[in-house]
């Protein structure tokens, strides 16, 4: 709740222990924990039936590459056969749907403004766009100095950031449809990996992926988006190398916060 608090300054007031559970206090309403939900006083009876939100390890750095073991493995494909059947619940999209001011469609596309990303129109949050002209600004002084930022740069293709839609094979609203997450993907993917799901579609065991057969950005690309409140897809074991969201809260609850000002 500290880490909330910590990255949504202008809209949430502070964190608290109360009711026997530490919440957070958004536009005067409280939202608490209830194990991960994010839930207001009056949905918590119906908190199992919800799945909890993502709040996770972040790491500051790619890990060693291992592969995994056996029973991990396993264990992987069994978490992905899970996602594929739809078998899981859906978080509680109250918080963040409060939190964007998006509940619905309609509200999501008033809240999009227009763009121009490393040369690509694209629609976004009307929230975060210094953050990405920052993250911009980051990325093209690095592209100045680097040649190999200068190449990803130029290579790219698409910019997408708005998609009312769910995650793949959830039933979980993806964090496109709040305008808070963008994807950059190149011209050419070099037979390299990209996203996880992709992987499997074509009978590749995508747990198995070393970094050195994934589509990383380059590390300046990473740190300019981490710089400015966004986390990287790539550093999640359901890999997303395209993939970056606006989820501040997580580098803060890591020890990692953003080094923009907040």
């Amino acid at each position: 709740m500290t880490a909330l608090a910590k990255a949504y300054p202008r809209q949430i007031s502070g964190a608290a222990f109360r009711n026997g559970d530490w919440a957070a206090e958004l536009r005067g309403r409280w939202y608490y924990y209830a194990d991960g939900r994010m839930l207001p006083e009056e949905l918590l009876s119906r908190a199992a039936a919800y799945s909890p939100q993502p709040f996770y390890d972040y790491p500051a750095d790619l890990p060693e590459w291992k592969p995994p073991s056996a029973e991990n493995a396993a264990r992987y494909a069994e978490m992905a056969n899970r996602r594929r059947l739809g078998s899981g619940l859906g978080r509680a999209q109250v918080f963040y749907d409060d939190l964007w001011r998006v509940h619905n469609r309609a509200e999501a596309w008033e809240q999009q403004k227009t763009i121009r990303f490393l040369g690509r129109e694209t629609l976004v949050h009307r929230s975060i766009l210094e953050e990405l002209a920052l993250v911009e600004q980051r990325i093209n002084e690095a592209a100045a100095a680097d040649p190999r930022v200068r190449q990803w740069v130029s290579r790219l293709q698409t910019v997408s950031a708005w998609n009312w839609r769910d995650i793949a094979d959830t039933r979980s609203r993806s964090n496109h449809a709040y305008g808070i997450a963008i994807d950059l993907l190149p011209a050419s993917q070099n037979r390299l990996e990209t996203y996880w799901l992709w992987t499997a579609q074509k009978n590749v065991d995508w747990w198995n992926v070393p970094y050195s057969a994934r589509l990383n950005p380059p590390a300046a690309v990473i740190k300019a988006f981490e710089a400015y409140g966004f986390i990287w897809g790539g550093k999640w074991l359901f890999y997303d190398t395209m993939h970056f969201e606006y989820r501040p809260e997580i580098l803060f609850l890591n020890g990692i916060p953003p080094s923009g000002e907040y």
